[in-house]
């Protein structure tokens, strides 16, 4: 039986690099722990199968990734008016709130697992998984945006639309490059400029997105992870100057940000001011919740936003089965569609995709065998296969703008051959 999706807690703490621990045992005799055949069915009941989440519900800039529970609610709840999981119906204990904070991440994790014995965790999305290793080491399956190395190599945790973080021997998703080319006509002579928060997922952002545009055509005129990731800055005054000045005194062509939100908007609103007039391009801001401020609207106007998955205006119908698994989750309410949504929507997906295949006699060891050889064709994020999807992204994606206050599709949906991460 789901269980309604927690209260926002008060802000959290800044980041920092930090790590925690818990008291709680984890010796091969604790009942909740991994090892032995009561960890392997950890979770797991003729009836039911016990799913927790890790989710950036607060943060202490504001930013928010909450409905990424209410995605995956939808998902679960719908798995479960169809029968369930091979007779078993999904308990979604809703998700941990860890406010962008490594040691809250760790906590969360142990907490699923050692107090709450659930046998998958499924989302994770943060801009931190300091509980990645923890998770591995305990064998639990875990599924997200793959947007942290951490999505990117180890045996239980997958990501939703692959690994989007390789490292040396994995493949990076060209959609972004290729959206922008697009965009501009093509990339050849055409530069760009991308930057980042100071964090470990800016600067491998930095690193793959300065690789991928490279590998498209693109001259890469700057490229730092420079903004403070704790606070957003009041003056942005010295990142543009920097960005506008480029190489030889020259503006970019583009500029991508790879950062949340707050930071879009106070960037972009400095570069308008100072009177740039090339591309605006960022992997956060499409949510039509952020148009209900004039403001907000005005500073993400005309900014082509990233999309790794089919845009809500698609006419696909597992876009509509998306919208009424929403609206089912949100209690016959119609609600502003966002991203985070589909991030919870489809990490829970994989995850009863996968478990679906596993049959009837479900333990990890058995999910994770039906793991090895799964795929599937045409979903919201493209074709998806494991353990590929481990190592490489599934290589689709879609460019939105924001154009007279409302959402156009710029590029559409389409799968780019990945290039070789070097």
């Amino acid at each position: 039986m789901l269980r309604p999706i927690r209260t926002l807690a008060a802000a959290a703490a800044a980041l920092a690099l930090v790590s925690a621990c818990n008291s709680a045992s984890t010796n091969g005799n604790d009942k909740g722990g991994a090892s032995g055949a009561a960890g392997d069915r950890r979770g797991v009941t003729a009836e039911s199968i016990k799913v927790g989440g890790i989710v950036s519900m607060t943060s202490a800039g504001g930013y928010s990734k909450k409905d990424t529970d209410l995605g995956a609610k939808a998902r679960y709840m719908r798995a479960n008016a169809e029968g369930g999981v091979n007779g078993r119906k999904i308990e979604y204990l809703g998700a941990e709130d860890d406010g962008q904070d490594p040691a809250k991440n760790l906590a969360a994790a142990r907490k699923l697992v050692q107090q709450d014995k659930v046998f998958a965790v499924a989302p994770m999305s943060s801009v931190t998984f300091s509980g990645a290793d923890f998770l591995e080491q305990e064998k639990v399956p875990t599924f997200g945006w793959g947007t942290l190395p951490s999505f990117c190599g180890p045996k239980y945790i997958y990501g939703f639309n692959g690994c989007l973080v390789p490292t040396p021997g994995g493949t990076l998703n060209q959609t972004w490059p290729e959206g922008i080319g697009q965009v501009l006509g093509g990339a050849q002579g055409k530069s760009v400029a991308i930057i980042a928060n100071d964090s470990d997922a800016g600067k491998f952002g930095i690193r793959t997105f300065q690789q991928g545009f490279a590998s498209a055509g693109f001259k890469v005129s700057y490229a730092k992870a420079s903004v403070p990731s704790t606070t957003v800055p009041s003056d942005w005054s010295a990142y543009v100057k920097d960005i506008l000045e480029g190489e030889g005194g020259r503006a970019p062509d583009a500029v991508v940000s790879v950062m949340q939100t707050p930071n879009n908007i106070g960037l972009f609103t400095a570069l308008k001011r100072a009177g740039y007039k090339g591309v605006l391009s960022d992997p956060t801001d499409y949510d039509p919740g952020l148009l209900a401020k004039d403001a907000t609207k005005q500073a993400l106007d005309g900014v082509h936003v990233l999309l790794q998955f089919q845009p809500f205006e698609s006419t696909d119908p597992q876009m509509a089965q998306f919208k009424a698994d929403i609206k089912a989750a949100a209690g016959g309410q119609d609600v502003p569609l966002n991203m985070h949504m589909l991030t919870g929507y489809m990490s829970a997906d994989l995850f009863v995709s996968i478990a679906q295949k596993a049959g009837k006699d479900l333990t990890v060891e058995s999910f994770q065998a039906a793991a090895q050889g799964f795929s599937d064709k045409g979903t919201l994020v493209g074709d998806r296969a494991e353990p590929k999807g481990q190592k490489d992204s599934f290589g689709c994606g879609a460019l939105v703008q924001l154009k007279n206050g409302a959402y156009e599709v710029s590029v559409p949906f389409k799968c780019h051959e990945p290039i070789p991460f070097k």
